[in-house]
């Protein structure tokens, strides 16, 4: 009878190699500061408009408008961070 040939496998990659690809979690205090920009730039803006221009800064007139933007789109920035 002929002798059987042992077959190697491949050598699989390292475990620890394959887990440093992989995105950290992001810390606690990620999702509620970017949710809580979300949230008081819209405020800043509401505010705004229900006081015909007295608050939040009067000094600022439209200016508080790019203000309330500004800060919202700071928390939208950080969703595409979110993991």
């Amino acid at each position: 009878m002929p002798e059987s040939k042992s077959r190697k496998k491949p050598a699989a990659a390292p475990p620890a190699a394959k887990a440093s690809s992989a995105p950290k979690p992001n810390p606690v205090w990620y999702k509620p500061v970017m949710f809580g920009l979300m949230i008081i730039g819209l405020l800043w803006i509401i505010v705004f408009y229900i006081s015909q221009g007295a608050y939040p800064v009067p000094a600022l007139g439209g200016g508080n408008i790019l203000v309330g933007f500004g800060i919202a789109i700071v928390g939208f920035l950080m969703t595409t961070r979110w993991r």
